[in-house]
């Protein structure tokens, strides 16, 4: 069986669109876009009066190199929600089919489910916020296409062994996609996920640069699966995804400069987030403040209420959490700058 038995086959012989830029490029006179033949004014804009290439060859060589895999095996878009929604899309067809999840998560992947109209099943994590494999597996049924897993767990902080992600890939080999959202791993000692995508071929990794390469705001995300995955996503992208200003963007990240810079500020958000935790442990009204392997804290307070009005009229805002499963007591607050972490103990205190 292949993977793409797996997908729509309404998506598998989907004729796609073909832009002018897919079709012909590196001409010295471009009149196949019908695109305006002189550049916007600034700086910022230099190069946007042309279309920029879907998928660029520079920045998938770059990515590659930085995860360890082939060019073939990335599709680069705008953040990881853009592949979370293709990959809703193409492997799920509406009123039939279903994702599995297990809250608390990233809410994304249950929100381009329900676009989509497939259904959303729960798989609830375990109380101290481990994957609990067994529920998991149990909620597997036919209709499942896409079982998405997050490591390390947004809002918790916790990751999922190495060990436990495999045992559901060998579980859902035949059965359902496993995709791996990777957003916070560069925080984490946990290897990741990207190995399994060589011996199971129905594994797929999302990964990011919004997160520890300091590009939020370019949206730069990288789907990373066997290359015929990869294809089958290419077929429904949009035509452009990729803004040249933000490819220069994460281009220059990748950089040698760029990956050194990065390197040294994930040190500090590693070594601040030790801080952070013994420091508000120690702090009135914390209940409790959960161990995490990514860039923030989820912390209980006996008023997380309080603490969060608090913290506003102090000019700092943190995630308020409480609606998530297993949180109701909690707030969410990311590792900042030293300077930055004082001011909330400051506010807290």
């Amino acid at each position: 069986m292949s993977v793409l038995d797996l997908a729509r086959p309404e998506i598998r012989t989907l004729q796609p669109y073909s832009s002018a830029r897919m079709e012909a490029g590196g001409g010295q006179i471009m009149l196949n876009a019908n695109e305006s033949a002189w550049e916007p004014v600034g700086q910022a804009g230099a190069g946007c009066n042309r279309y920029p290439d879907p998928q660029p060859e520079p920045l998938l060589q770059s990515l590659a190199s930085l995860y360890g895999v082939r060019r073939e095996q990335l599709f680069v878009g705008r953040g990881s929600d853009e592949a979370i929604d293709l990959l809703v899309r193409a492997f799920c067809r509406a009123g039939q089919d279903a994702i599995v999840i297990q809250p608390p998560t990233f809410g994304m992947y249950a929100v381009c489910a329900r676009i989509q109209n497939a259904a959303v099943i729960e798989a609830p994590l375990a109380e101290d916020f481990s994957l609990d494999v067994t529920a998991l597996l149990g909620a597997i049924t036919p209709a499942v296409k896409l079982v998405f897993l997050c490591t390390p767990n947004n809002p918790s902080g916790k990751s999922i062994s190495r060990a436990a992600i495999e045992q559901v890939a060998q579980a859902l080999a035949g059965k359902a996609m496993l995709v791996v959202d990777e957003a916070y791993i560069e925080f984490s000692e946990q290897p990741s996920a990207i190995e399994l995508i060589g011996h199971y071929e129905h594994v797929a990794v999302l990964r990011t640069l919004s997160k520890a390469w300091a590009l939020a705001g370019a949206r730069i995300g990288s789907l990373i699966a066997s290359p015929e995955v990869i294809a089958l996503i290419r077929r429904i992208m949009p035509p452009y995804p990729l803004p040249l200003p933000c490819v220069a963007a994460a281009q220059a990240a990748l950089s040698p400069p760029g990956q050194a810079s990065s390197r040294a500020h994930l040190a500090i958000v590693r070594e601040q987030r030790m801080l952070m935790h013994r420091w508000l442990t120690e702090l009135p009204g914390v209940r409790e403040v959960l161990p995490s392997d990514a860039n923030f804290l989820a912390v209980r307070f006996a008023d997380a209420g309080a603490v969060y009005q608090r913290l506003l009229q102090a000019g700092i805002v943190v995630r308020d959490v409480r609606r998530y499963p297993k949180l109701q007591d909690a707030l969410r607050i990311t590792i900042g700058t030293p300077a930055e972490n004082a001011r909330v103990l400051e506010a807290i205190a």
